[in-house]
């Protein structure tokens, strides 16, 4: 009787591990490919070949992105050099990255950046702030931006119970900010369990120097986060769901869920068009395939706006979900990061491993 308890018991087992296995395939689009399209207006950004991460663009036209990212259980494609920020000035005719110098003080060498968002203050002196994961753990660093020098001058280093495992930020007043946490454990196996058994057990977390705390909860993977033109609304994306949460904001800085859109495919990083409120998505077409990495079969890439907001008083009625010819187009590439839709129908998109 007990052997044939421990039998039953073990076949029970196998038989969810199995289940858990194949719904996995299913949620990370394992089976789908993508036709590789190159955009005749499309050319690589030179100096990025460590990977761009994120991308946050001022309204003058800098662009910063975050470089270098190493992230437990993905390629790493300068695994021994530290990660860096870099800037874009979107003005020139052939802009160029220029890695920003950091002031001393700061730990340059376990510098791994991960999500930034930038704060512009009433006497319009430029914050940014970095999701970073310094051995692994996670901190979120505040930088003072000097034009003039093209350097960042590191003001702070905020940790909290609650900022762990942390991957994107969006700022909105002078150290408040909203955050994801991408997965809820911090050991590698147990984060592969939580995957595997797809637990949805992460969240937005609201930062001030006077509170933190949990303002959206029930995600399996949450991960890009942006804010509506208008400042009422935050739209936060969970890669594995494959969805945009909708979330409105209060004057409390709660949130309340507005709608979840489907996309069907693995959402990343968002932004939203300055001119239009358009949010525009870097996805992941195959999922499995940043899990198992192969260069010479690398993800592919799609960037997809994702919504359109004819009328912010009318928020919930103009939502558009994406289809299959919203597609801007497909790229062959590791992974897509951040898209940013800018003027003149200008595109500026961070890979895993360049930008373009």
């Amino acid at each position: 009787m007990g052997k044939l308890m421990v039998l039953t018991l073990f076949g029970a087992g196998l038989a969810l591990i199995g289940e858990r296995l194949v719904a996995l395939r299913q949620r990370t689009n394992a089976s789908r490919e993508v036709e590789p399209v190159e955009p005749q207006s499309c050319h690589l950004i030179e100096g990025l070949e460590n990977g761009s991460e994120d991308i946050d663009i001022l309204p003058s036209g800098l662009a910063f992105i975050s470089s270098g990212l190493k992230y437990p259980g993905m390629p790493s494609f300068a695994p021994d050099e530290p990660g860096q920020i870099f800037l874009m000035d979107l003005n020139e005719q052939n802009p160029r990255a220029q890695a920003l110098n950091i002031s001393d003080g700061f730990d340059k060498a376990s510098f791994n950046p991960h999500g930034i968002s930038t704060f512009i203050d009433e006497d319009h002196t430029v914050y940014l702030y970095v999701v970073n994961h310094p051995h692994m753990k996670s901190t979120v660093e505040k930088f003072k931006f000097e034009e003039q020098q093209r350097s960042l001058v590191h003001l702070k280093t905020i940790k909290h119970e609650l900022l762990k495992s942390l991957n994107d930020i969006v700022v909105l007043g002078p150290e408040q900010f909203y955050a994801t946490r991408d997965h809820y454990f911090t050991n590698f196996f147990l984060v592969l369990l939580e995957i595997i058994m797809d637990l949805h057990w992460t969240y937005v977390v609201f930062y001030s120097p006077t509170e933190v705390k949990v303002v959206a909860e029930g995600f399996s993977s949450a991960n890009g986060i942006t804010v509506s033109l208008d400042k009422k609304y935050i739209y936060a994306a969970d890669v594995a769901a494959q969805n945009i949460h909708v979330l409105k904001k209060h004057e409390n800085w709660d949130l309340t869920q507005v709608k979840v859109i489907h996309l069907g495919i693995l959402v990343d990083n968002l932004t939203e068009d300055p001119d239009t409120g358009d949010i525009w998505a870097g996805c992941h077409p195959n999922g499995m395939k940043l899990l198992i990495y192969n260069p010479e079969d690398p993800p592919g890439s799609e960037v997809s706006s994702c919504i359109s907001l004819s009328s912010q008083a009318k928020l919930q009625e103009q939502f558009v979900e994406v289809t299959w010819e919203n597609l801007v187009g497909h790229m062959r590439h590791s992974r897509t990061e951040r898209v940013l839709h800018m003027e003149k129908a200008e595109i500026l998109a961070g890979w895993g491993d360049t930008a373009h």
